[in-house]
This record gives C-alpha cells, sequence and structure tokens, in this order.
C-alpha cells in the first residue's frame, strides 16, 4: 500500500485557478435542532476570500435546503416522501441562498443560485447554457451557489447527492481543483473505527478495484453521500483532469486548515482540464458540418472563436450543443466543436456579423457559433 502514497507528489491547495468546494448538511445544519450553524459558515467565507484573493474562481456546491426546510415546515425526522422532500428543499433553498449571501457581501463579494438536475449536464443543450452561465458568473467575480433542484427533480433526473454532483460542475466549468468537505478526513485502507489498522491514504494516484473496495457507507444522519460516492466522483473529477481532495469540514476555516497541513486525501488529476474536455469533444461523432472560409480558418488557427461572418455553408440537420465537424473552403476537415446554434439557425446568420442575429433571427443570440472552449482543431 505505500505505493500509492509515495508515487506523486500531493496537489498543492493554494495554486488552485478555479476551485470548487462542496459542503455536506452535516457542516452546514445541526442534526439536532436542524438550524444552520452560522458561525461555521461565517468561517467559510473567510476562506472563500482569501481563496478570491490569491486570483482564484470559486463555485460552491451546496447541500442542506431540504434539512432546512424540514425544519421550517415542522416535517417529522426520518426519511421524507419524494412530495414532501420538494417541499422542504422549495423552503430551505431560499434560507440556504440568503445565509450564503449574508456572510459574503460583507466582504464584497456577490452570489449566485443556481440549481441544476442530472438532466441539465447530460443533454449537450442544457450543459453548453450551464456552462455559459457559470463562466459568465465568474467572468464577474460572482460566487455561485450550486444545489440539486430538488424542488423539481424525480429519481430518474437526480444526482441523488451533492458529491457526484460537485464532481460534475467542476468537469463543466473545468476546475482543476475539487474539495469536498466531509465528516471524514479522507479515504482509509479499511474502517477507522472497528479497524485499528486501517490507516489514511495521502495521495491516490488512480483509481482502482483496491482503492474502490475500500469505501464504505455513510455515516451522518443528514448526508447521502458516504465514501462510495465520493470515489465515484473522483473517477469524474479526475479523468475531466481535476484533481480532488477530501477532507474533515467540521472544523473551523477548513480550507485554510488544508492548506496548513490537515489530514486529507487527494486523488491525483488524469491530465489537464481543458486537454480532457478536448479530448472529449474529438470523440463524438459530428451531427453535421459547417465549411468556413480563409479568414476564419486563420482565426481559429490562432485560438480564436468560429463567428458567424465565417461561416459559408451548413450541411446535415443538428441542434443546439450537436457536434459538427468544421471545414476549410477546400473541403478539409480542420476539426470539430460543440455547435451554439441549431442547422436552421445556423443557415440564416452564416456570413453575417454578430450584430444581426437578434435582428435575423428575432432574439439575442451566442456572438460565436462554436466558442473556442468548445472546439478541437
Amino acid at each position: 500500500m505505500a505505493t500509492l502514497t509515495e508515487t506523486r507528489a500531493l496537489p498543492v491547495l493554494t495554486q488552485a485557478r478555479r476551485l470548487v468546494i462542496k459542503i455536506g448538511s452535516a457542516l452546514l445544519v445541526d442534526a439536532a435542532s436542524g438550524r444552520l450553524k452560522s458561525d461555521w459558515l461565517k468561517a467559510l467565507a473567510l476562506d472563500v476570500v482569501q481563496a478570491k484573493a490569491r486570483g482564484a474562481d470559486v463555485v460552491l456546491v451546496s447541500s442542506g435546503s431540504i434539512a432546512l426546510g424540514r425544519r421550517v415546515l415542522r416535517l417529522p425526522a426520518g426519511v421524507l416522501a419524494l412530495e414532501q422532500s420538494q417541499a422542504a428543499a422549495a423552503v430551505g433553498q431560499i434560507q440556504l441562498a440568503r445565509a450564503y449571501e449574508e456572510v459574503l457581501a460583507p466582504h464584497g463579494i456577490t452570489t449566485a443560485q443556481v440549481l441544476v438536475t442530472l438532466e441539465d449536464t447530460e443533454d449537450r443543450r442544457r450543459y453548453l447554457n450551464t456552462r455559459a452561465t457559470m463562466e459568465t458568473l465568474l467572468a464577474l467575480g460572482v460566487v455561485p451557489i450550486v444545489n440539486e433542484n430538488d424542488t423539481v427533480a424525480t429519481d430518474e433526473i437526480r444526482y441523488g447527492d451533492n458529491d457526484r454532483l460537485a464532481a460534475q460542475v467542476a468537469i463543466t466549468i473545468g476546475a482543476d481543483q475539487l474539495v469536498l468537505l466531509s465528516d471524514v478526513d479522507g479515504l482509509y485502507t479499511g474502517n477507522p473505527h472497528t479497524d485499528p489498522m486501517a490507516r489514511r491514504l495521502d495521495i491516490v494516484p488512480a483509481i482502482t478495484p483496491e482503492i474502490e473496495a475500500m469505501a464504505g457507507d455513510p455515516v451522518s444522519g443528514l448526508s447521502k453521500g458516504g465514501m462510495k460516492t465520493k470515489i465515484t466522483a473522483a473517477r469524474t473529477a479526475t479523468a475531466g483532469g481535476c484533481a480532488m481532495v477530501i477532507a474533515a469540514g467540521n472544523q473551523m476555516q477548513p480550507i485554510s486548515a488544508i492548506i496548513a497541513g490537515a489530514p486529507c486525501t487527494w486523488f491525483a488529476a488524469q491530465g489537464d482540464p481543458q486537454a480532457a474536455r478536448k479530448r472529449w469533444i474529438a470523440a463524438m461523432k459530428p451531427r453535421g458540418v459547417l465549411r468556413i472560409d480563409a479568414g476564419a480558418v486563420a482565426a481559429l488557427r490562432t485560438g480564436k472563436s468560429l463567428l458567424p461572418a465565417g461561416v459559408v455553408s451548413v450541411d446535415k440537420r443538428f441542434g443546439r450543443g450537436e457536434p459538427v465537424s468544421i471545414e476549410g473552403p477546400d473541403g478539409q476537415v480542420l476539426g470539430q466543436g460543440l455547435v451554439r446554434y441549431t442547422a436552421d439557425e445556423a443557415r440564416a446568420i452564416r456570413g453575417k456579423h454578430t450584430d444581426l442575429i437578434a435582428e435575423i433571427l428575432g432574439y439575442p443570440g451566442r456572438a460565436a457559433v462554436i466558442h473556442r472552449d468548445d472546439m478541437v482543431i
């Protein structure tokens, strides 16, 4: 087992360019009273302030809406029916969003509430819309507060836990580090509560069947995710080029504690986030073809996005968010990308300046037909 902790250097949290932090219900809400742990949240806000001061974009994936809402609605303890959970989430989301706003606003940080379901990241059109919204918020210096949309989600469109949701958010926005704050301080070789020989791993270079076998079950009365869901999250995050750390959050300023050397387990990223995303796009089967002019070819080769003015023709049928092939004037394939318009819309605006998009389509559209981040050349 020693090789698991010796084959790779630990990532450095202070070097994160884009950081996603997942907060579990047990950390945020007192199990006995159902009340928000205000002092803990204020301390976490200081960690967020410090991360942004280092130049990092920060996204918080926060549980707690159902736990907060059930107290307000005086719902019974134990497992809730789906409609009760959805009602509790509807009430609790207001409290949760307000709580984050109240602790971050005094530091000059604007927050935004983003609610998603599994469908939003599995459907390419919704995925691109979510990504574009998140990118815009981060560019404006906002800290998005993300949670599963429990008010409308049913079992077949649910993540079911925010560990996996956090990993998908990290991939969606191209984060390079993901922190899962939990009631455990990492991955152990066995159950530390029952196995005196169990030891925590400092770093996991790769997720193997041996690593998966170490996962246990949830120990918290509020939290849905156990170690198994964290390993699943790690598999998603690291495959997308995002390093992930599991750390105990039940202390003031838990991010600062990790930086200071608190016990935790890192899962090493398998490459760079942007490179992983490009591989994903390149592996898709194109649904259509965009032929572009020589000027657009030159622009794309310098890392620019594809604008409507550079599109000469549009072939086949495709929808928003679907992969299309990009061809030069001679028909040579240059690459492919995820298109931001349907085939009919692309035909209508081809060769036109971006200022004319709203006039032609009757509604505002994206400036780029394919954004450079959604393109492989």
